[in-house]
């Protein structure tokens, strides 16, 4: 395994502050800060867009900024990307009707906003850009499945691009609650109360890649849970990954510190005071930056009836005018370049949007 950089604890400030350094009671009770409700300017906006967009009788995947034209809503979107960027890093778009849409009516809205807020990413070898978060009976104990499809609980975690969308389609019967915690709080407390732990974290810890690998890539992701960059803390978390990728032998074996460590991380995320929780109602958006706050889904009791299931159409997009990222993200982003980065792309990746 290649030499990876120390992090020395003192180059790191001692407590982090501003908008995204949040407590999950303040923001459960400051609802202001990340829940926006759509007026009938702004639905009517993006009605016309889905509309004309529709009308070019192209492929949804393919859809742009100059094909999905917006007017009035454009001022939000840029308070939306300072939002995530800057800001408190999660914001929830509240008030559309999806009951008189078709679901490729809802797709455009969703994917053409998108398009006007960063540039979709593949989520997954097949090139999906557009992803469907249900359960689809996997097992959450195989190594090669995804946890978004099961109904299990997820876990705190991050994806693989600067910002993760999601769309309401339908709720579960029970459950299956958005819960969201801020990394830069959970620095903070393991700084101020154990900075031997928090100095294990960025350590260049296994993420196993889950079966999804890039030509000539090991099986597994050699990125800490915690890098200081530039004058940035970025998060990258999936305990599940992080466990399951030790049964790789040429991966960095976890000492008795990385696990309590781990755990102690795991149970910061956990704290209800630090974390809060969302339902995300048929219609809703939410939009979470990755490198700052880490998101979890609850988990659920599902509908017998396949048509009423519970159904969340995802995008990861890259942002433009974000952050730099260490080196050694390309293992998991291809190219670290701002605007251009993110993703699962592997040999056999052809992006493309399933409508269902």
């Amino acid at each position: 395994m290649k030499s990876w950089p120390h992090q020395n604890l003192t180059d790191l400030p001692q407590c982090l502050t501003g908008p995204s350094a949040w407590l999950g009671k303040d923001m459960a009770r400051n609802t202001q800060a990340w829940l926006y409700h759509l007026t009938t300017e702004d639905i009517v906006d993006l009605e016309k867009a889905a509309n004309s967009f529709l009308s070019l009788g192209i492929d949804v995947g393919e859809i742009t900024k100059e094909t999905f034209p917006l007017s009035t809503f454009l001022p939000h979107i840029d308070r939306l990307s300072k939002t995530l960027l800057r800001g408190v890093g999660v914001e929830v778009l509240r008030g559309l009707n999806i009951s008189n849409y078709s679901q490729k009516f809802t797709a455009a809205i969703f994917c053409g906003l998108g398009s006007h807020i960063g540039r979709a990413r593949s989520q997954n070898s097949d090139g999906h850009i557009l992803g469907h978060v249900r359960d689809v009976g996997a097992d959450a104990n195989d190594p090669n499945s995804r946890i978004y499809q099961t109904c299990d609980r997820q876990t705190f975690h991050t994806d693989s691009a600067d910002v993760v969308g999601l769309v309401c389609i339908r709720k579960a019967k029970e459950g299956g609650r958005s819960l969201l915690v801020s990394a830069e709080t959970i620095y903070n407390r393991m700084k101020a109360e154990r900075p031997d732990l928090l100095e294990k974290l960025f350590d260049p810890i296994a993420t196993d890649r889950r079966g999804e690998i890039p030509e000539g890539e090991k099986p597994f992701m050699e990125i800490p849970v915690l890098s200081w960059n530039q004058g940035y803390l970025t998060v990258f978390y999936q305990r599940q990954y992080i466990d399951s990728a030790q049964r790789f032998s040429e991966a960095m074996e976890l000492t008795p510190k990385h696990i309590e460590a781990l755990d102690m991380f795991d149970a910061l995320a956990n704290d209800p005071n630090l974390y809060f929780s969302m339902q995300l109602e048929p219609g809703d958006m939410q939009w979470v930056y990755n490198h700052s706050q880490l998101h979890d889904r609850a988990g659920f009791l599902d509908w017998p009836d396949p048509t009423k299931r519970r159904h969340l159409m995802r995008l990861w997009l890259s942002m433009p005018d974000d952050r730099p990222l260490p080196e050694y993200y390309k293992q998991r982003y291809g190219s670290i370049e701002i605007g251009n980065r993110g993703g699962i792309i592997t040999k056999e990746t052809k992006l493309y949007a399933p409508l269902d």
